[in-house]
């Protein structure tokens, strides 16, 4: 079975750092563009991070350098560090995955979800 695993998730204190991780695993042949999402209570799900196969990255506005992603292809894994995190920035964090998996072809896959909360 196909699927993206998330860890990394908390509770932090404002300005504290967070890593959040997401594996794919299962009969994947190829692992295309990864993303980072999340979701606030009675808000809309809205794109964190983006990176490319190539390593191509673009970022929500309200990042503002705070964040990083990056992915490491031989695991299959993608990362989101979250540095100066502050309590707007409380949320589910969910990962997402554009996989090639054989006899279904290339498919959007999504994480479980992993909750950060920022607060003191």
């Amino acid at each position: 079975q196909v699927q993206l695993v998330e860890s990394g998730g908390g509770l932090v204190q404002p300005g504290g750092s967070l890593r959040l991780s997401c594996a794919a695993s299962g009969s994947i042949s190829n692992v295309y563009a990864m993303a980072w999402y999340r979701q606030a209570p009675g808000k809309q799900r809205e794109l964190v991070a983006h990176i490319t196969s190539g390593g191509r990255t673009n970022y929500g506005a309200f990042v503002k350098g705070r964040f990083t992603i990056s992915r490491d292809n031989a695991k299959n894994t993608e990362y989101l560090q979250l540095n100066s995190l502050k309590p707007e920035d409380t949320a589910v964090y969910y990962c997402n995955a554009d996989l090639w998996v054989p006899a279904v072809g290339v498919k959007e896959y999504w994480g479980q979800g992993t909750q950060v909360t920022v607060s003191s």
